[in-house]
């Protein structure tokens, strides 16, 4: 049974974690040869095994902690087509076709999840809910009218909506009914499972350090095993490599969960986002009898941005003003997400650039994860096999052409990343060298560039670093705090 909250502090568990026991898969020992390495055990690097052990490739899926444990396992479980006021900027920048092309994409991945529990047996709490995108302000709704409009023109049953089951008036709202929700953790371990049975191998505790392309790929762990292989999938969230043409095209985001059982009469049944108030996103979930879990995300911030406890605070304190039950509830899950953001707002999905052969990425799914990890397992099982494209595998390339209207903030975002270079706080990140900062909610140091998170003991929580801190880096949570709140102390 899930345990009671002691403080507003996060412990780092969500609660996919609860009854959802890990299945032990041995670190790796020694040096091995296969057809593909997958690096990454969260939805798109298992999504990809899967498909390739189906397509009668031999698989070793390579994962740094525990699958099904990292992003993947820290999501809010919603599997939908729309996302957030995507679709009229996706037409602007691109065309109304690859608007279309988009969400085709998405809706696929739906079903794709769908017949992927029929067919494997796994009961991952499958819901068909409606998603709305709201505004309360009334100055927005123009531009909720547009995404709509956006949104049925690229192929989406959307409708503009004003009546909602939300606890408070909006302003207006798409809606988009036939979404998903699930437990993504239930699905991954399933997949997992069935993935194994088939002959795919899983170990995790192993860490890739190194990897080179050449005739082959060529990966080094750090515990010193050599991996050889024709081809690799990295799908690590922030690639554990990067192209300097696709490092400067991602941002990192991270968003705080609030988690509690509600009485089931109270709670709204269709899944809910808007972009106001620093983003607001809610969804339930099953839980027993009589209640359902509200599940309410949002206060995105740049990891080590600082003020994640009163973020904290804000959201929980939103949660409980809007649904009764959420403040006096005796059980309150509290757990973050860590999302990549892609320039254009588009994934990248394949070859990372054009001098490579047999690597392959997946990254930028920018807050949906879970339609988008399915989708790329499915293209990079693809690109691999050399088997049938999706009419949309050209809209993910990584390769492709920044639209002219997205490059300005390309320049604003590589201003603030070379600001953090240049700052003088000394813990440092192992991966580039950028300032840390200290996150008080969850007792972690940060990298704001990258999206690396380190425990106060050094350890690597989060790639890509790859290397733990140095010892005179290293700080506890009292100097970690201390360093906040020097920072906060700062003229403005």
């Amino acid at each position: 049974m899930p345990t009671e909250a002691t403080s507003a502090a996060i412990s780092g568990a969500s609660y996919w974690m609860q009854g959802t026991p890990s299945r032990d898969h041995a670190p790796l020992d020694g040096d091995l040869t296969t057809d593909v390495i997958v690096i990454g055990g969260g939805i798109a690097g298992l999504c990809a095994a899967h498909a390739l052990v189906r397509a009668g490739r031999e698989v070793v899926l390579l994962e740094a902690d525990r699958i099904a444990r990292g992003v993947s396992g820290h999501t809010t479980g919603k599997l939908a087509s729309l996302h957030g006021l995507l679709y009229a900027g996706l037409r602007d920048a691109h065309g109304p076709d690859a608007a279309a092309r988009y969400a085709r994409a998405q809706q696929e991945a739906l079903e794709q999840v769908v017949a992927l529990c029929a067919e494997t047996g796994v009961d991952a709490e499958l819901e068909r809910a409606a998603a709305f995108t709201y505004v309360v302000d009334e100055r927005r709704v123009e531009e909720v009218r547009a995404e709509c409009a956006a949104a049925r023109e690229a192929g989406l049953d959307a409708a503009l909506v004003t009546g909602t089951d939300l606890p408070f008036p909006v302003a207006a709202a798409v809606r988009v009914d036939g979404q998903l929700l699930f437990h993504p953790r239930k699905f991954l371990l399933g997949l997992a499972d069935d993935l194994v049975a088939r002959g795919g191998t899983i170990h995790e505790h192993t860490r890739v350090a190194t990897l080179r392309e050449h005739a082959d790929c060529r990966l080094t762990t750090e515990s010193g095993s050599t991996v050889r292989a024709r081809d690799v999938v990295i799908a690590t969230n922030f690639p554990l490599t990067t192209h300097t043409s696709l490092l400067t095209r991602l941002t990192v985001r991270r968003e705080l969960v609030v988690a509690a059982p509600v009485d089931t009469a109270a709670v709204p049944r269709g899944m809910y986002l808007t972009p106001e108030d620093r983003t607001r996103s809610v969804r339930t979930a099953p839980y027993d009898d009589g209640h359902r879990l509200l599940i309410v995300t949002g206060e995105a911030f740049e990891p080590g941005a600082g003020h994640a406890r009163e973020r904290l605070e804000r959201l929980t304190a939103w949660a409980a003003r809007w649904f009764p039950g959420f403040g006096d509830a005796r059980t309150v899950f509290r757990w973050a997400a860590q999302d990549v953001m892609s320039a254009d707002r588009i994934p990248y999905v394949g070859h990372e650039h054009p001098d490579t052969q047999h690597v392959y990425i997946a990254t930028g799914f920018g807050g949906w994860g879970m339609s988008n990890g399915v989708m790329a397992g499915r293209l990079l099982a693809a690109h691999v096999t050399g088997a049938p494209r999706p009419d949309w595998t050209e809209l993910f390339d990584p390769r492709r052409h920044l639209p002219l209207r997205d490059i300005p903030d390309v320049v604003r975002s590589q201003a603030s990343v070379a600001r953090h270079y240049l700052a003088r706080r000394p813990p440092r990140c192992t991966h580039m060298g950028c300032e840390l900062g200290f996150n008080d909610a969850e007792n972690t140091w940060e990298c704001p560039c990258h999206g690396s998170r380190f425990a106060v003991d050094g350890r690597v929580l989060q790639g890509p670093a790859t290397r733990p801190l140095e010892e005179p880096e290293r700080a506890g949570a009292d100097g970690g705090r201390s360093a906040h709140d020097a920072e906060r102390r700062q003229p403005e």
